[in-house]
């Protein structure tokens, strides 16, 4: 399958192209500046330049771009930035989607990334697929995110929106953070550690999302492990394998010294499981926390390349 990708720079990215290189997929990348290989395609998202004639040849887009949540305070700029990122690339793909889809020479599919975020913070409420919208500045992101496919859709384009928990890497993310700290010693549960996690391994990440291209599922799909847990446990789970402690919370006013309004997502619960995933016969290879917590730290402890 010849595959188009955008966000190939990012940790799920780097993560995707291995894997579907290994797997006998061509990977093509859409990049932000002038060509250097066969293997890429430059376009500029914020003024509107996408050549769909790029896109013909190509089976499946996935995009999987958008600025880090976490990187930064949440300024006003920033987050206009979060939502601009994510909202503008997606627009203009769906549109190049749908123009070629008028005449059947263009790819098929889109898996386009999402987040666990749509929910908001529920608390222990179980959350599916169809488990409606939460409230709140992240909220408002995902699903005007999710929208912006909607040329796409509209065209018969078979659009999955991936709507991803806590990714757990030692490369990056949450857990690239706290693995130092809990190595130390001196991590341990974000707050009071009660709020749940919808986790999954980067290993069964990259996996669901090729599972995805070859499937016929279309809509939402949480890409989380299928038992969600609370952070405290994926926390102690963790500092277990590394034979560490974790029993020092860090406070919710330290931490909102630290990432501003960021924060109270971090410490928001989603108890989402993916229930299209296992529906459509996926299989994790990390079902659970112990099994996570052990690839997770396995992982961590491999000679970078």
């Amino acid at each position: 399958m010849h595959v188009l990708l955008a966000g190939s720079h990012g940790m799920l990215g780097r993560a995707l192209t291995a894997h579907l290189t290994t797997q006998g997929h061509r990977v093509t990348r859409l990049v932000r500046r002038p060509v250097v290989s066969p293997a890429e395609v430059s376009w500029d998202p914020q003024a509107g330049r996408l050549d769909p004639a790029d896109l013909r040849g190509v089976d499946a887009v996935v995009n999987l771009g958008g600025a880090g949540i976490g990187d930064r305070r949440w300024t006003a700029a920033y987050q206009q930035r979060i939502l601009t990122s994510r909202t503008v690339p997606t627009s203009l793909l769906a549109s190049a989607l749908a123009q070629l889809a008028a005449d059947g020479t263009g790819p098929g599919v889109l898996l386009q990334a999402s987040a666990v975020g749509f929910y908001g913070d529920r608390g222990d409420e179980l959350l599916t697929e169809e488990s409606g919208p939460g409230t709140g500045f992240l909220v408002d992101v995902v699903r005007a995110w999710e929208d912006a496919t909607a040329a796409a859709e509209d065209a018969g384009v078979r659009v999955a929106h991936l709507r991803t928990g806590i990714v757990m890497s030692p490369d990056g993310g949450s857990f690239g953070r706290l693995l130092p700290l809990l190595r130390l010693g001196v991590g341990g549960p974000l707050g009071d550690g009660q709020n749940h996690w919808a986790w999954i391994t980067l290993a069964d990440h990259v996996r669901a999302v090729a599972h995805l291209l070859s499937s016929s599922v279309r809509g939402p799909v949480n890409l989380t492990g299928p038992a969600p847990a609370r952070q405290r446990e994926l926390v102690r789970a963790v500092a277990h394998e590394l034979h560490r402690p974790a029993v020092l919370p860090v406070p919710r006013v330290a931490l909102r010294a630290v990432v501003g309004g960021f924060a109270d997502d971090i410490l928001s619960s989603q108890r989402a499981v993916p229930r299209v995933l296992l529906d459509d016969g996926f299989v994790f290879e990390h079902p659970d926390v112990p099994a996570a917590a052990r690839w997770l730290t396995q992982q961590a402890r491999a000679p970078r390349r």
